[in-house]
């Protein structure tokens, strides 16, 4: 049932088209490496593979030429969150998000960007793990940081260069530069490592 009413909320974009469903997660992980869909769409609770494990297959660290993966879950406990973020989600949604939060997380992961419910958000940055090293800064600039923290809090490029009094292409320009120093992939990676380091406190 939820995935016939994620399929027709997709399907009545008329910029998206669903290519493929799976049953489960040995399913999912062959259907995403045949069809490579511009995002998909997993459940952390799946019958043979969770979606932890499938996504690490499919988009963890290391996989050249990863999926971009958003999590759609009922299941919002913080090691799940965490565990998806490292093992390269592309987004993390609650099911009850609603169907505009849903079309607005697969585009933004097709942009690079990234989206995270709201709640979840709040929560793992009050009560993440403590970090291995808090004052680790990745070799970054002071204005690299202020970008790195503004993108954990999940702030567009537009939002970054407005607080910042920067242009859009300096922002994306800061975050290149982010990813090369830090080995991120996107904005999700980006923003696990500045949680996991306290950088909003």
């Amino acid at each position: 049932m939820v995935r016939t009413g994620f399929g027709m909320i997709i399907g009545a974009q008329p910029d998206m088209e669903v290519v493929g469903e799976a049953a489960d997660g040995v399913e999912a992980v062959a259907a995403a490496r045949r069809l490579r869909p511009d995002v998909a769409l997993f459940d952390i609770r799946m019958p043979k593979m969770d979606g932890l494990q499938a996504l690490k297959l499919l988009a963890g660290p290391g996989v050249p030429d990863p999926v971009k993966i958003v999590v759609v879950t009922t299941f919002d406990l913080d090691e799940y969150v965490h565990q998806a973020l490292r093992n390269g989600a592309a987004g993390f949604l609650l099911k009850d998000s609603g169907p505009a939060l849903l079309v607005e997380a697969v585009r933004a992961a097709v942009s690079g960007d990234a989206l995270i419910s709201p709640s979840v958000t709040v929560r793992l940055l009050k009560h993440l793990a403590t970090p291995a090293q808090p004052a680790e800064d990745g070799g970054l600039s002071p204005r690299e940081l202020d970008v790195v923290r503004l993108t954990a809090r999940g702030a567009t490029n537009a939002e970054i260069a407005t607080e910042l009094f920067i242009s859009v292409g300096t922002v994306k320009t800061h975050l290149g530069s982010v990813h090369a120093k830090l080995g991120t992939r996107n904005r999700v990676e980006i923003a696990a490592w500045a949680w996991e380091r306290r950088l909003l406190g």
